[in-house]
């Protein structure tokens, strides 16, 4: 009989985040990315720091415990975006996470290049930056994806039929209640309608403890200690088989600081689960392929893993929000028809998830989640620079296309 365990999956993402990109810009100067060193829009500055509080001491620590524990895996999903910045801003950060799959024990998750919701919008460019974010994985890891995650875990059971269709072993979920229907989210179901793939989801109780709880002093838990979780795991697990337990890697350092003692507890939750002998850790397709699937699960509407809905409204509930994704997917045929690399991959830029989360005007429960991550004044501001880069798009299409073919 199988041990029971815990599926640790992080996920590393950093957005190419645009400029106070004024209409006077458009036509005139295409460096929608490009901040200057006062402002948050500035890619390298905003990567360094993040690398200093999250990426290095992470890697650090991960490399320490995966040297001193045999049994330790953990899953990662890596946005083409980010090894982009890693390449051109810390190529140390990079070589870090190569040496940490190296190990053989650090799974590599698939998911769009961009970290885009392409799905929703254009299957074949979907289709296109998952291809381009396999690619990445193979040349810079030297491995190839067998599980899938998409865009914010925005799941529905379209996007299970298309990743068994694609030959992925494993696909991960919010655990959402509803959705759930009174079953536990530690196990592997089987998404309906499909044949061989499995079904992770994520215990959102469990993972947001550590990703948004963890250093908040009016938590009725703080401070929070790794025997105290370990005992919640236990607890999880008397109806389970393993515990999901998914959160993205700048949880570690960068939403909660060093100084909340994210690292010790981390580090010490991970030495008493790995010295115990009764449990152990999974990868994600460890896990799919360990254990039998509970049961069938239907997602017929779109679940992912943000704010208290847990739908796309954080990315497409306002009419800001879909006018520019409106206007930036009709230039697909166009774009992609050019052949300009150089115009397709700011076209591709402009798709990140990111930019339209910005845009989000929600406020009670989840504004300060919003306003935290957004690095404009307001969801208005971003709007507008990032309309304007898309009229930008527009012009230069108009000027490619005279240029090349006299005419559009």
């Amino acid at each position: 009989m199988s041990k029971k365990g815990v599926t640790l999956y992080l996920h590393v993402h950093q957005p190419w985040r645009v400029r106070d990109y004024s209409v006077f810009d458009t036509a005139q100067h295409h460096d929608y990315f490009d901040g200057n060193n006062a402002d948050d829009r500035n890619n390298r500055r905003v990567f360094e720091k993040v690398a200093e509080k999250s990426y290095r001491p992470m890697n650090r620590l991960l490399k320490k415990l995966l040297n001193e524990h045999d049994d330790f895996k953990l899953s990662l999903s890596i946005t083409g975006t980010f090894v982009e910045q890693a390449e051109a801003f810390a190529p140390d950060v990079l070589e870090d996470f190569k040496e940490l799959v190296r190990t053989g024990r650090v799974e590599i998750v698939s998911e769009t290049y961009y970290h885009s919701l392409a799905f929703f919008y254009s299957r074949p460019e979907f289709e296109r930056q998952v291809a381009q974010h396999r690619e990445m994985v193979e040349r810079v890891f030297g491995v190839t994806p067998t599980a899938f995650r998409n865009t914010e875990l925005a799941y529905n059971d379209e996007l299970a039929a298309w990743a068994d269709q694609a030959g992925y072993k494993a696909v991960l979920a919010e655990g959402w209640d509803p959705v759930l229907g009174g079953r536990t989210p530690n196990a592997v179901y089987r998404p309906v309608g499909t044949e061989t793939i499995r079904l992770l989801t994520k215990n959102y109780r469990l993972s947001d403890d550590v990703a948004f709880r963890f250093g908040n002093k009016a938590w009725e838990q703080w401070p929070l200690h790794a025997d105290s979780y370990e005992q919640w795991l236990n607890a999880a697990l008397e109806d389970g088989d393993t515990i999901n337990l998914f959160m993205d890697y700048e949880t570690f350092g960068e939403h909660q600081w060093e100084d909340t003692g994210i690292f010790d507890f981390f580090g010490d939750l991970v030495g008493r689960w790995a010295n115990r002998g009764d449990v152990v850790f999974y990868t994600v397709t460890q896990a799919a392929e360990t254990f039998e699937p509970s049961g069938e699960v239907s997602m017929p509407y779109t679940v992912t893993w943000a704010d208290t809905e847990r739908d796309l409204t954080a990315w497409l509930g306002n009419g800001m929000q879909q006018e520019f994704m409106r206007y930036l997917y009709n230039l697909e045929h166009d774009i992609i028809r050019s052949g300009d690399m150089l115009l397709i991959s700011d076209w591709r830029k402009l798709q990140t998830s990111d930019h339209v989360y910005y845009m989000c005007t929600k406020w009670f429960k989840d504004g300060d989640v919003h306003a935290y991550f957004s690095p404009y004044d307001s969801p208005y501001d971003a709007f507008l620079y990032l309309m304007n880069t898309v009229r930008d798009l527009r012009y230069r299409l108009m000027a490619y296309h005279s240029s090349s073919h006299g005419g559009f």
